[in-house]
């Protein structure tokens, strides 16, 4: 940490990433994994509140309904929470949003935790709906944050704590998932509502931090609180580079807030449009979800038993964790579109691979075996690639005035995909049976050439560098300097 004068410690950027991190995509993380142990309990409890009400019981398939009502409500609400944190972000600011975000989430767990004493399943819906918006918006903010927050030359390693947060959180919501602690029958409202914990950390600490420097100058136009908030992130110092390189960016490319129309239809961000769709908006197709759905019955038909098999997912969370935090020492280093190409390569392996074990599991004994160690090979190379380094990327693609749609568009492409393979996974399943990898298995492929052969390295470069890159892709070889410029302009 730095030395600030007077003996006080500074409000510094690894103390903003934790504080950020507990209540931003922790909580994405964390409701991804914990809905899962409760199912159970909570589908009795919405059969007998209705036959308390009504004096009759339901049939299973109208059980069910209500029961992938909660599951899916979380998505809509985070669709909802993606498409209104672009204009909460500009107008409120960064922090402030992200403050006003834990109340959201405080309200939904007092919701969910008073359902079963007042008999009410309706109550849970709405709890996971404003879940869901306390998500949508925290996966959005928390990477602009953050982002905007790191010094160039840390700002991969800084942002991928993004992807560590939502590991970290798919892990904790498996743990206290466990029967053990909080997964029983008695239990399980405050296990949903375990959720106003990390709300309420940062409702506390976060008053403490400063506002997003690169908010302060470029959109609010604060010089003395961007240097003030730089001071107090990176410590005592001039940070004139970095200033410098903010200003220029503002006299580039100006103040004014570009809206979704401006980022589809601008020439000067087509490129950084189609990069944004393909590897960050389309992250959902590279099917570490659809695996995570496979991977119990995988672990049975290697001989581990129902009571073992939530261990497993342990494992697999832990993995994803390690290999997150990895990424985040080797960005900066490696860079991003090594990363992101070699591991797409494996993932693209890995699939072929366990679909082949998949298909010929019952001729070899040790078949199983090696699904179960394709899947987390799986899980290493998505956190070591794509896991984390699209966290970084929409912030790095965009100069200031055009992020937050763009951040706009990631997120409800983001939660869109989540919702849909949820919902089309189990049939396209039922239907293909162990090829239900292959359109997963496309994607990867085409991510691989794509960040090979066309995507520039962004590694140590300021917004003004990168967006030249872009402009050779945008504009041709040559550019046109006339039409960048009114292109920007738009």
């Amino acid at each position: 940490m730095a030395r600030a004068t007077n003996g006080v410690l500074p409000l510094n950027l690894p103390l903003l990433t934790l504080v950020l991190g507990i209540g931003g995509t922790f909580q994405y993380g964390l409701h991804i994994s914990l809905i899962n142990s409760p199912s159970k309990y909570i589908q009795k409890f919405i059969n007998s509140t209705w036959e308390q009400r009504y004096g009759t019981i339901l049939h299973p398939d109208t059980i069910m309904l209500f029961w992938s009502i909660i599951v899916s409500i979380y998505s809509i609400g985070g669709l909802l929470g993606s498409l209104i944190v672009g204009y909460l972000s500009v107008t409120f600011g960064r922090k402030k949003t992200q403050l006003y975000n834990n109340l959201v989430a405080i309200l939904g767990a007092v919701l969910i935790c008073m359902s079963r004493a007042v008999q009410s399943f309706e109550m849970i819906m709405l709890g996971r709906f404003l879940y869901g918006i306390n998500a949508g918006v925290s996966l959005n903010l928390h990477t602009m944050y953050i982002g905007e927050c790191a010094p160039q030359s840390k700002r991969g390693m800084v942002t991928v704590s993004v992807s560590c947060a939502i590991a970290i959180g798919k892990l904790m919501g498996f743990v206290i998932g466990l029967r053990e602690l909080l997964g029983t029958e008695e239990l399980w409202p405050y296990l949903l509502a375990s959720s106003a914990i990390p709300a309420l950390i940062q409702l506390v600490t976060l008053p403490f931090f400063p506002e997003s420097p690169r908010y302060l100058l470029i959109d609010k136009g604060d010089k003395a609180g961007c240097l003030k908030a730089m001071q107090q992130l990176w410590g005592p110092g001039e940070h004139s580079m970095e200033m410098e390189n903010m200003l220029t960016e503002k006299e580039a490319v100006g103040e004014q807030v570009k809206s979704l129309k401006d980022l589809l239809v601008d020439r000067a961000v087509r490129w950084q449009m189609i990069t944004l769709m393909l590897l960050c908006a389309a992250i959902q197709l590279i099917g570490i979800n659809a695996v995570y759905f496979y991977a119990y019955d995988i672990f049975q038909n290697a001989g581990i038993s129902a009571s073992e098999a939530p261990y497993m997912s342990l494992g697999i969370g832990i993995t994803e964790i390690l290999t997150t935090v990895i990424c985040g020492f080797l960005i900066d280093g490696l860079g991003r579109k090594p990363l992101l190409w070699v591991n797409y390569v494996i993932l693209t392996v890995t699939l072929t691979l366990l679909t082949i074990t998949l298909t010929f599991q019952d001729s070899y004994v040790w078949l199983p075996y090696a699904s179960c160690m394709l899947i987390f090979i799986f899980t290493l190379s998505y956190g070591l690639g794509p896991g984390g380094v699209t966290c970084v990327l929409p912030t790095e693609l965009f100069v200031q005035c055009y992020r937050t749609a763009a951040y706009t568009i990631t997120g409800a492409f983001i939660w869109l995909g989540l919702f849909l393979i949820a919902l089309a996974f189990p049939f396209i399943e039922e239907a293909m049976g162990t090829f239900c990898f292959i359109f997963f298995l496309l994607y990867c492929i085409s991510s691989a050439v794509f960040s090979f052969w066309i995507l520039p390295e962004t590694k140590d470069r300021s917004m003004m560098e990168i967006r030249e890159s872009f402009n050779k892709l945008n504009f041709g070889a040559k550019g046109n300097k006339e039409d960048m410029f009114s292109c920007t302009r738009l």
